[in-house]
């Protein structure tokens, strides 16, 4: 059976976390201090709204730091073991993390401007234990929650060719869900902005991505038989 893993990020509360929980979410983002972005919080809430989540969903922070020790020291304040590294840090860093953090895992971020993203997943090989692509623009320190799509052929290939699992977001809701799947093929879509209105998570939005999701793996099973 195809599952295309879910990953509901921006929560900002344990009210959010409990709805995706429900809604069926695999994992769910909490966004660290940024320069810019939907969903940031401080340290301390982090931690609180992890401690809330049960296995085997996922928390994850994001961060936007690139010194290894920095994040490793993140990651211990709030008490979670999986970061989200928006920035295209060094392969250094990840190096580091490796030997120093060996429990930690690392969903390293592609900004997807250009075919040139296949240089950068292949410049990082296997040292992520997953990638996650995105439609920020570095260069003006924008690095999430854009509710911008980039180019889903670059995407495709760069799942293709990845050598670890990867994720998709930018721009995705229940709408784009199925086609983003069915184009795409990713591991796991990545969503913010496409299910928040100004009063937060919305739970008509939530559910009618996750169904638009399972719809789309079953559909994708069927091929597969």
């Amino acid at each position: 059976m195809v599952r295309t893993r879910v990953k509901i990020c921006c929560i900002s509360s344990p009210e959010e976390a409990a709805l995706a929980l429900v809604a069926g979410a695999d994992a769910v983002g909490l966004v660290g201090p940024m320069p810019s972005g939907a969903g940031i919080i401080g340290y301390e809430r982090a931690r609180h709204i992890a401690a809330t989540v049960p296995p085997p969903v996922m928390p994850v922070l994001l961060t936007s730091q690139t010194r290894a020790e920095a994040i490793a020291e993140q990651a211990r304040a709030c008490e979670i073991n999986t970061v989200q590294l928006v920035k295209h840090v060094s392969v250094d860093t990840h190096d580091w993390l490796a030997r120093h953090a060996p429990a930690l895992r690392r969903i390293q971020v592609i900004h997807v401007e250009g075919m040139e993203a296949l240089e950068v997943i292949a410049h990082y090989g296997d040292r992520p234990h997953a990638f996650l692509l995105d439609s920020g623009r570095p260069d003006t320190d924008e690095y999430g929650g854009t509710g911008r799509r980039h180019d889903w052929q670059v995407s495709a290939r760069c799942v293709r060719e990845a050598r670890r699992p990867v994720f998709l977001a930018g721009g995705l809701d229940a709408a784009n869900a199925a086609e983003a799947i069915a184009a795409v093929r990713p591991f796991g879509l990545d969503v913010c902005s496409g299910l928040r209105t100004d009063e937060g998570l919305d739970p008509t939005r939530l559910a009618a991505f996750m169904r638009a999701v399972r719809k789309a793996d079953a559909e994708a099973s069927r091929q597969v038989a």
